[in-house]
C-alpha cells in the first residue's frame, strides 16, 4: 500500500458504505408514497400494489448478476454502476406516469440487488487489513447493515415528509443529491476483489448456511415490510390528511431502531452469534403481537411501538446473517454468497401480499398472531439445528 494507506483507511469503508446508503434510500423512498399515488394520481389499489411488487421483480436479476459479477469483475464497477442505475430510476419515478413508475421501480430493485450483493462484500473487505488494520472481525457486517438501515429509514422518512407538505416530484430530489455525492466520494476507492480460486467455491454447501442462516433470512425483511407497509394502513383511519407523513415516520421508526440496536448487537455477539439471531426473532415476535393489538384497537401510537420492536428484530437478524456468511464464504465467493443470502431475505418482502390474501379469509389481528407463532417456531428450530453443525471461526482477510 502507498503512504496514504493510513490516512484513507477509515474513510474508505465509509465511502463505500455510503453507496449502500444511497441505493437503500432510492429503494425505499417509494414506500411511504403508496397512499399518495393512490389518491393524487387516481391509481387503483391493484396498480399501486403492482408497482410495489415490480421492485422485487427487478431485485432478482440484480442479485443474481451482481454477486457473480462482483466476484468476476470486481466490487467497485458493479457498485458504482448500480448506484448510477438507481439515480436514473429515480429520474423515471419523477415523471409521475404509470409506465415510467413501473420502469423506475424495476430498475430501483435491480440496482439495490447488485449493491446488496457487491456492496456488502466491498465494505467487509475494506473493513479488514490492509485497508482498516484495527477493525474487529465482524466490523464489516455491522457497518454494511448500519448504513443500509440508514438509507432505508431516512430515505423513507424524508420522502414521506416532502410528499406530505410539498409534492411527489420534490420527494425524490434528496436521493439524486445523495447519489451524486456518494459516487464522487467513492470514485478513487480501491478495488478489493481477491484473486479467483479454481473451483469457484462460495460456501453455499456449508450446513451452517442452510440450517442457521436460511431460516432466519426471510424475517430480515418480513419484519420491516409488515411494519411500514401493513401496520400504517391498519390505523390510517385515525390519521385523516396525514397518512403519507405517518407512513414516513413508520419507516423511520422501523429502520431507525434497526440502526440503533447495532451497539447492543455487537455486545451480544461477544457471547456468540446465535444469541443475536434468537434475540432478533424474539423482538420480531413481540412486534407482531403488539401490531395485532394495534390492528384490533386502530391506535397509531401502538403501531409505532410495534414498529420499534420489528425494527429491532430486523437489525439483529440482518447482523446475524451478514456475520455468519462472512465466516462461511471464502474470499473469492463472498459476493455470491451475499447475493444468495439477500435473495432469501427478500422472500420476506412478500409478507404484505400474503397478508392481503389472508385478509380475505380472516382478520388482521389473527394474521399477525399467526406470524408471531412462526417466529417462535424459527427461534426454537435455529438453536436446535446449531447443535448439529460446528462453529465456524471468523475468517482473516
Amino acid at each position: 500500500m502507498s503512504v496514504s494507506t493510513a490516512a484513507v483507511a477509515r474513510p474508505a469503508w465509509l465511502r463505500a458504505a455510503l453507496l449502500i446508503t444511497a441505493a437503500g434510500w432510492g429503494a425505499n423512498q417509494f414506500s411511504p408514497l403508496l397512499g399518495a399515488y393512490r389518491h393524487e394520481l387516481g391509481l387503483s389499489s391493484a396498480t399501486v400494489t403492482g408497482l410495489f411488487a415490480v421492485y422485487v421483480v427487478g431485485l432478482i436479476p440484480g442479485l443474481l448478476l451482481g454477486g457473480p459479477g462482483a466476484d468476476r469483475y470486481g466490487r467497485k464497477p458493479v457498485v458504482l454502476g448500480a448506484v448510477v442505475l438507481s439515480l436514473l430510476a429515480t429520474l423515471a419515478l419523477m415523471a409521475d406516469q404509470t409506465l415510467l413508475l413501473g420502469i423506475g421501480r424495476f430498475f430501483s430493485g435491480a440496482a439495490m440487488g447488485a449493491v446488496l450483493a457487491a456492496g456488502s462484500a466491498w465494505v467487509k473487505e475494506l473493513s479488514h487489513p490492509p485497508y482498516d488494520p484495527d477493525a474487529a472481525p465482524a466490523a464489516g457486517a455491522r457497518r454494511a447493515s448500519l448504513l443500509l438501515s440508514a438509507g432505508f429509514g431516512i430515505g423513507g422518512l424524508v420522502a414521506g415528509l416532502l410528499a406530505q407538505w410539498t409534492s411527489l416530484f420534490t420527494a425524490y430530489f434528496p436521493h439524486l443529491v445523495l447519489s451524486v455525492v456518494a459516487l464522487a466520494l467513492a470514485a478513487r476507492l480501491p478495488e478489493t476483489r481477491p484473486p479467483r480460486v479454481a473451483g469457484g467455491a462460495t460456501g453455499i454447501r456449508d450446513p451452517r448456511f442452510w440450517r442457521l442462516v436460511a431460516p432466519v433470512a426471510p424475517w430480515v425483511f418480513a419484519a420491516p415490510s409488515i411494519g411500514f407497509a401493513v401496520l400504517p394502513g391498519l390505523v390510517e383511519k385515525r390519521l385523516p390528511g396525514f397518512e403519507t407523513a405517518y407512513a414516513g415516520v413508520a419507516i423511520a421508526m422501523v429502520l431507525g431502531a434497526g440502526l440503533l440496536i447495532q451497539p447492543f448487537g455487537r455486545r451480544l455477539a461477544d457471547h456468540g452469534v446465535l444469541p443475536v439471531a434468537v434475540t432478533g426473532l424474539s423482538a420480531v415476535c413481540a412486534g407482531l403481537l403488539i401490531g395485532a393489538l394495534a390492528a384490533a384497537t386502530t391506535q397509531p401510537v401502538v403501531a409505532l411501538v410495534a414498529d420499534l420492536l420489528l425494527g429491532t428484530g430486523y437489525g439483529l437478524c440482518v447482523t446475524f446473517g451478514l456475520t455468519e456468511i462472512g465466516k462461511i464464504a471464502p474470499p473469492s465467493g463472498l459476493a455470491r454468497l451475499s447475493a444468495i443470502f439477500w435473495a432469501l431475505t427478500y422472500v420476506g418482502f412478500c409478507a404484505p401480499y400474503v397478508f392481503a390474501l389472508l385478509e380475505e379469509l380472516t382478520t388482521a389481528p389473527v394474521i399477525l398472531v399467526g406470524a408471531a407463532a412462526l417466529t417462535v417456531v424459527t427461534g426454537v428450530a435455529v438453536p436446535a439445528l446449531s447443535s448439529t453443525v460446528r462453529e465456524v471461526p471468523a475468517r482473516g482477510r
